[in-house]
């Protein structure tokens, strides 16, 4: 199978790499030539556009940074939608919002190509090894079909359904790691003024019920100091607004959401739109004169786990 990447940044790239550490047939495309040309030197194909690299491959991976900007790498003169064909498929993977996956997934399905949507969970440190979440949602024979590659990109593979569930399920997977940040600077906050010893404490949250994946990996950016938890303030404002809208159109008033928005906003006005999403958690540090520092963190997070074949769970 010869497999097309378009979106070579922090995640994207990870993902793609793991497809050629993996021995895959790949071609490329990206703004950014310092991106296509290190994937190039490493044995990657090169595509001039998106519709080229739509011809040339069977398999149409995107992940890319909005919903505006996969749609015009889709529907552009020179777009993915001009070069497909009967029985490609095409694999979102960016994290996006459920009724544009279904409007482009329409388009391509005009095409007798296959849509599906494959958000990742887990952060960028488990895309390096190929060991983050993927949830899938579309027809179940394509996915089966290129399961072996998802596999080789992550760990556990999640078939969710009909084409646009993996999107909400993303959503509100990343919902609720946004909730868990904002509560963990006020966790911080009250631990440091209490003058607990803030390694005793981390150790203490990860062993409890208040545990999070959250707290076991952003924790120990923000401890360092270095906050570097390759996720920056407008994804986390980005995806919190997909959530919201998603609750709107369901007609559900939300509590919690709209409120731990607010906070972002407010981090992201006092920091920049590319500042770390863990130095939300700043704002009470700034507030209240502190420091959340404690010795032997990391200053960026590695995964240590052994890479492994990926598996459907």
């Amino acid at each position: 199978m010869k497999i097309g990447f378009i979106g070579l940044g922090n995640v994207g790239g990870k993902l793609a790499s793991s497809l050629l550490r993996n021995k895959f047939d790949l071609t490329v495309r990206d703004l950014d030539k310092n991106l296509t040309d290190k994937f190039k030197n490493k044995g990657s194909k090169i595509a001039n556009s998106a519709k080229e690299l739509a011809e040339q491959t069977d398999l149409i991976i995107t992940c890319l940074p909005s919903p505006e900007i996969c749609g015009d790498v889709m529907e552009s003169k020179d777009g993915v939608i001009h070069g497909l064909s009967k029985d490609k498929i095409w694999l979102e993977m960016s994290t996006t919002d459920e009724s544009e996956v279904k409007r482009l997934g329409k388009l391509v399905s005009n095409k007798e190509a296959i849509p599906l949507d494959g958000p990742v969970s887990g952060g960028c440190h488990r895309a390096a090894t190929g060991n983050i979440a993927i949830f899938v949602g579309g027809e179940r024979t394509s996915f089966e079909k290129i399961l072996p590659v998802l596999t080789a990109m992550g760990r556990k593979i999640l078939h969710t359904g009909e084409l646009g569930t993996a999107s909400i399920l993303k959503v509100i997977t990343n919902y609720l790691a946004s909730v868990h940040l904002a509560a963990l600077g006020e966790a911080w906050t009250v631990a440091k003024k209490s003058k607990l010893n803030l390694n005793k404490t981390f150790k203490g949250i990860a062993v409890s019920s208040g545990n999070s994946f959250v707290h076991e990996t952003e924790s120990q950016v923000i401890l360092n100091g270095s906050y570097n938890i390759n996720f920056t303030m407008d994804l986390v404002q980005k995806d919190m607004n997909l959530f919201n809208q998603l609750s709107k159109k369901l007609n559900t008033p939300l509590e919690i959401s709209p409120f731990v928005l607010d906070i972002f906003k407010d981090a992201q006005k006092k920091y920049g739109s590319r500042a770390w999403s863990s130095m939300v958690v700043k704002r009470l540090e700034d507030k209240f004169g502190l420091k959340f520092r404690a010795s032997g963190f990391p200053d960026e997070l590695t995964d240590n786990e052994k890479e492994e074949k990926g598996y459907e769970i």
